[in-house]
């Protein structure tokens, strides 16, 4: 068996929506990120959480405008930081 190659790459998004990181978008997330294999954190304000534990994503207390650090290590981190960035960027499919 061939050894995989462990991938790690940072990126960061901002926050889009009104109300920030709350419930909603938080659980949106949660979903994005429980499909990959990386490993994935959040970094925001000197927290560092889970992107998968949704009480994690909710202690950050993310605002409108917060950007948040995102570490993703594992064979699909690339994937996987992509998928939340263009989340991110759709305010995390909530319209208020």
């Amino acid at each position: 068996m061939g050894q995989e190659t462990l991938i790690k790459v940072k990126g960061y998004f901002t926050v889009l929506n009104e109300k920030g990181l709350h419930t909603r978008p938080s659980t949106e997330l949660v979903r994005c990120t429980s499909g990959f294999k990386a490993q994935i954190t959040l970094i925001y304000q000197g927290l560092t959480v889970n992107a998968k534990s949704l009480l994690g994503i909710l202690m950050l207390a993310a605002g409108k405008g917060a950007k948040i650090e995102v570490e993703a290590e594992g064979p699909d981190a690339e994937e996987a930081l992509s998928a939340l960035i263009a989340l991110s960027e759709q305010k995390f499919k909530i319209q208020y």
